[in-house]
């Protein structure tokens, strides 16, 4: 059939529009959720494609299990719609969710004389027969979960008898295991160490990448919310609610006000949290830079000593942590030689304190004046403290 030049562009506009249709595994249409009733969030709007994490984030109590009960059909939703694959989930038997959603949650489940293989196993039932017997393939399925959670040491170990972060490994081995198209997962690393969480994200990230996977999963951890994340939903306390790419969402700003951050700062870009910067006048000058002063920083907040911190250049790795602890901070411009003026302002402070730290930063021609600095506190007659380290600070401003 021959068409028009006008109709072509109507042709391939409809199966440009039909192919991302088919993209979206998960989306919400005016969506409010809650209990007996009375609406906790509305008016949730979000979307998950095919090799896509979305990430849920937001204080305690806000409301992110809650969306996340009502994707899974633990709730019914108070009003609108969520679609998987297009069609609405409460059109899918209990069996084809079963296969097209796996999901993990924190709430412990209960098990009787069951190894950790038969509760990984359970992933296996949507495609099994009436009597639930594995096949050769189910099985392969169920060693292949469990080793890529690192499980299969503990697999005929009793499931009751295992730790709290061993029992979430399992969990997500179960989920693994139901091949799904879809996978939810509620506060996944709770309990987990830092060598489990990394495991973890690596595996929804090979999920979504490798197996195609739309990966919907709340985070407490923000900076591995930030690392993860295709889009991130943002559920506020006073139930705002933010959807977006990462880069968009993560704001200093934004993120102080959504947990209502009052006794310390957390940096977005660094993924790091700084609690709240000493009080008191300052009488100490640190002279840093280059991730010299990191440590000096966090322990005369330790301590409760104000202080002042340069010169530094912005984009400097000391910076956010100077900016976020010390009373004041001396900085130059990027990519420019420290300057007279601002050379003179670092003087002024020193003329202020009783104490100069030097942290060893190593100086070039970009910051040559920095030794400049140095030689004027030691003109001037002001204690100087190179490199000190945590003994030598404490027994100096607390005599310990």
């Amino acid at each position: 059939m021959a068409y028009g030049k006008a109709e072509e562009i109507i042709v391939v506009r409809k199966w440009k529009v039909e192919k991302y249709m088919e993209q979206i595994y998960v989306q919400t249409e005016d969506l409010s959720v809650g209990y007996h009733k009375k609406v906790l969030l509305s008016d949730i709007a979000l979307k998950v494609n095919k090799g896509e994490i979305l990430v849920l984030i937001g204080p305690n109590g806000a409301g992110k299990s809650t969306i996340i009960k009502n994707i899974i059909r633990e709730m019914n939703p108070i009003g609108g719609n969520i679609y998987v694959k297009g069609r609405k989930i409460s059109d899918f038997t209990s069996k084809e969710y079963a296969k097209t959603m796996s999901v993990v949650l924190t709430e412990k489940i209960k098990t009787e004389m069951m190894t950790c293989r038969d509760v990984v196993a359970m992933g296996r039932y949507p495609y099994t027969n009436y009597f639930g017997r594995l096949t050769k393939e189910d099985e392969v399925i169920v060693n292949e979960s469990l080793k890529k959670v690192s499980a299969l040491d503990i697999a005929e170990n009793d499931f009751s008898q295992i730790s709290d972060g061993q029992r979430q490994r399992i969990m997500l081995a179960r989920a693994i295991c139901q091949k799904p198209e879809v996978i939810v997962l509620d506060e996944p690393t709770s309990f987990l160490d830092i060598r489990h969480k990394i495991e973890l994200l690596d595996i929804l990230q090979e999920m979504a990448v490798k197996d195609n996977v739309a990966v919907i999963v709340s985070l407490h951890e923000i900076e591995l919310a930030a690392k993860i994340a295709d889009y991130v939903m943002c559920v506020g306390a006073d139930g705002k609610i933010e959807f977006g790419r990462p880069e968009k969402i993560f704001t200093d700003d934004r993120i102080s006000s959504l947990y209502g951050l009052i006794h310390g700062t957390y940096n977005c870009m660094y993924g790091s949290t700084e609690l709240k910067k000493p009080e008191g006048t300052p009488k100490v000058f640190v002279a840093g830079g280059a991730g010299t002063g990191v440590f000096i920083y966090r322990e005369l907040q330790r301590l409760g000593i104000a202080f002042r911190a340069g010169i530094l250049y912005e984009n400097d790795c000391d910076f956010p942590v100077a900016k976020a602890l010390a009373s004041e901070v001396i900085t130059e411009k990027m990519f420019e030689p420290i300057g007279k003026d601002t050379f003179e302002a670092a003087c002024r402070k020193i003329d202020e304190s009783d104490y100069v730290i030097d942290t060893g930063c190593p100086v070039g021609q970009m910051n040559a004046m920095l030794k400049d600095v140095l030689e004027y506190a030691a003109e001037k007659k002001k204690i100087i403290l190179k490199k000190p380290d945590i003994d030598t600070l404490k027994s100096l401003f607390t005599g310990e």
